[in-house]
């Protein structure tokens, strides 16, 4: 859709796309200059006050709103305005009413103006409400910035470029969602990312048929890949630390920012990376080496040390005679499996409560909450000592790493495990892992030539070394 060479009839049209006088925060500014009328269509709360009464009052100094042409110009008055009339730092032109009816809602400027015929000008004089560039909680260091992705893409986009000051940093932008219209930046360094892999990204995206992204990065995520209810590994990673992101983009990797979303999504992504974390590479790299290796072997306790002592005491005969403390002396009233299914719902169910609870009260009550529940549950005899202390371990070290996506991934996994092995006992307990493998090996990622288990698939010897030992770069 078009404008017309009729500045009436363009008002008329643009004034019930935007339904002027229906919300209170769209505002339209008519002003009569020396020259002709314009007239300025905004969103109250996404113009910088200060900029934009400026430029109103330079227009009324205006003579003219339609500039003599000069030699080497457009001879379009629209563009001979913007280029002589509006300073400011970011403006456009553009016919196309869809685009200018976009750009207003995004937060931009458009003016349109008598004699300016079917185009109009937009000014990108918007700032968007946004908190501070605070350290993520969820993603903290010991040492290191302390700044953090916040939900405004512009802000984000520019905590990458002080990392990064090198021409090669693309920032491409496009938009998704029917309604929404959400805002999207792929960045890449055009010199080091995979030239296919990113257009493939880029054609995903455009591809993309939604009404909107309710969720940002969430939403986002599960129009890029589709997903399988009985796969819980991730198949994305991401980060809200700036320093993070700077540092995969320089490796060659992709990232997508949503507006709305302080989670920066990073690509390509295998379980490996899930590892990795910002602090093993603040420390020297025999502390690193340590920190990361702990986080590994911790971790995967998680899935197994369940799982483990619940068929060693079906079997005290695999035990030696050193490790029969191991063996609970009482059952209790409840069978053992049930008891470590029962731990883990009840977990769950103080995390929840936790995240639900005011800030000021939410670790005493837990706190508190959990040695209640937990001494009751012992001395009524649902609940033995050992269930509770191994289930105590499972809990805490599930944030040796910080995707909660792949902590509760290993969560369901434990479940089948202890859940195959009650069932069919040692042989359970094979037939489980060999699942949890297959449900890895076959997970599928966005790209097509990563698998998901690189770099063990296919076999990189260099890259797998440097993911369980932190290793000196030399450029």
């Amino acid at each position: 859709m078009k404008l017309c060479e009729n500045y009436q009839e363009n008002i008329k049209l643009l004034d019930g796309m935007f339904r002027v006088g229906e919300s209170f925060d769209l505002i339209k500014k008519e002003m009569q200059l020396k020259g002709g009328r314009i007239a300025l269509y905004y969103i109250d709360g996404f113009v910088k006050d200060a900029v934009m009464s400026k430029l109103m009052t330079h227009f009324l100094t205006l003579t003219s709103i339609v500039p003599p042409p000069e030699r080497g110009e457009k001879d379009i008055p629209a563009y001979r305005f913007a280029d002589a009339c509006v300073p400011y730092v970011e403006t456009d032109v553009s016919d196309d009413v869809d685009f200018m009816v976009q750009m207003v809602m995004s937060g931009a400027t458009l003016l349109i103006g008598e004699g300016h015929g079917e185009y109009g000008i937009i000014i990108d004089a918007r700032t968007y409400p946004a908190r501070q560039t605070g350290e993520p909680e969820g993603d903290k260091v010991m040492r290191g910035a302390r700044d953090g992705f916040v939900e405004t893409l512009i802000f984000n986009t520019a905590l990458i470029r002080r990392r990064i000051r090198n021409p090669a940093l693309t920032v491409s932008y496009m938009s998704v969602g029917r309604s929404s219209k959400t805002d999207i930046a792929v960045c890449y360094m055009s010199d080091r990312a995979d030239e296919k892999y990113v257009n493939n990204i880029k054609e995903k995206l455009k591809n993309i048929n939604t009404e909107s992204l309710t969720l940002g990065h969430a939403s986002l995520a599960e129009c890029l890949i589709k997903t399988h209810w009985y796969n819980p590994f991730p198949k994305i990673r991401y980060t809200e630390r700036p320093d993070s992101a700077a540092a995969q983009l320089l490796e060659g990797s992709i990232l997508i920012i949503c507006d709305n979303s302080p989670d920066v999504m990073i690509l390509p992504t295998s379980i490996f990376d899930f590892m990795q974390e910002t602090n093993d590479f603040y420390f020297p790299p025999l502390t690193g080496t340590y920190i990361r290796i702990v986080r590994h072997v911790v971790f995967l306790l998680t899935l197994f040390l369940t799982p483990t002592w619940y068929l060693l005491i079906q079997h005290p005969e695999f035990l030696p005679d050193w490790m029969n403390f191991i063996i609970p002396q009482e059952t209790g009233r409840l069978p053992i499996i049930v008891q470590l299914f029962l731990v883990e719902f009840i977990i769950d169910g103080l995390r929840m409560a936790s995240l639900n609870t005011p800030n000021m009260l939410s670790n005493s009550l837990s706190v508190v909450g959990g040695l209640i529940l937990g001494d009751f549950a012992v001395s009524i005899g649902w609940l033995i000592p050992e269930v509770i202390l191994y289930m105590a371990f499972v809990a805490i070290a599930n944030f040796t790493q910080r995707s909660y996506e792949l902590g509760y991934a290993f969560k369901f996994m434990r479940m089948l495990l202890l859940l195959a092995t009650a069932l069919f006992d040692v042989w359970g307990f094979f037939i489980g892992i060999a699942l949890i493998c297959l449900l890895v090996a076959t997970n599928a990622t966005i790209d097509g030539k990563r698998h998901y288990l690189y770099p063990l698939i296919p076999l990189n010897l260099k890259a797998l070394k440097t993911l369980f030992f932190r290793v000196k770069k030399r450029d």
